[in-house]
């Protein structure tokens, strides 16, 4: 094996992990994971922001304690020792957001802590980092949660498009006091769309989402079969 194909093979194993988690296998799109909190929140684009990279920061660092420790937890306790470390990871975060991002966190209130529940984290932590070493596990954590991250702001800004006529509204929650001229209003004077702010909204922004995934994988899908179907036939 050439030192060029030596040094391919993990670069596209590294692109694979991207792909998955930002599109391929998204836990939102595709595993129908963290549905919970993704729907609940998801009012506006700040607060999926903020919900996307809490979660995103408890992916990795469960990720890499997970792949750190593998070798020495057995096949018997590994579950709970998993849940162990997500919940004492999502603690450490929530008691950071109180005090730093106080009002942010009252805003998101229970469905920090349901980080926990989220059967992504725990899913990437067993079928995954449990199985991988560090840089693995790290690409792996990143990939989903800023794939995680990018659906709850989506949905987000869709709803807060159709329920509020703005995008970034509240951007002073995370970023501070300065943040107001973030807000783009891009409808003057909206009375709103009650519908998008209310959890059946979101289900509807969820399900337009997914379909147009699958409708672009499909066009995507028919593109490679096209261009397949024209290459010449070789003996």
């Amino acid at each position: 094996m050439s030192e060029t194909t030596a040094k391919e093979k993990p670069l596209t194993h590294y692109r694979k992990l991207l792909s998955d988690g930002l599109w391929t296998n998204n836990a939102g799109l595709v595993q129908l994971l963290g549905l919970c909190p993704l729907l609940a929140v998801t009012t506006t684009t700040i607060n999926g922001l903020g919900l996307g990279l809490a979660t995103t920061l408890t992916l990795i660092i469960s990720n890499l304690m997970v792949s750190s420790i593998r070798n020495f937890i057995s096949q018997e306790i590994r579950i709970p020792v998993f849940v162990l470390i997500i919940a004492s990871t999502v603690t450490g975060i929530e008691l950071a957001m109180n005090a730093w991002f106080h009002e942010l966190f009252l805003v998101l209130g229970i469905f920090i802590p349901l980080i926990v529940t989220n059967c992504a984290i725990i899913g990437r932590a067993e079928a995954f980092a449990s199985r991988n070493s560090l840089l693995p596990a790290l690409v792996d954590a990143i990939s989903m949660g800023v794939g995680f991250t990018l659906l709850l702001m989506l949905l987000g800004g869709l709803r807060e498009l159709f329920g509020f006529g703005t995008l970034f509204a509240q951007s002073d929650l995370m970023f501070g006091e300065g943040a107001e001229w973030m807000t783009i209003t891009l409808i003057e004077d909206y009375r709103g769309f009650l519908l998008a702010i209310l959890p059946p909204g979101a289900f509807i922004g969820l399900g337009l989402i997914i379909a147009a995934k699958n409708r672009i994988d499909q066009r995507m899908t028919e593109a490679v079969s096209a261009r397949t179907a024209l290459q010449p036939q070789t003996a």
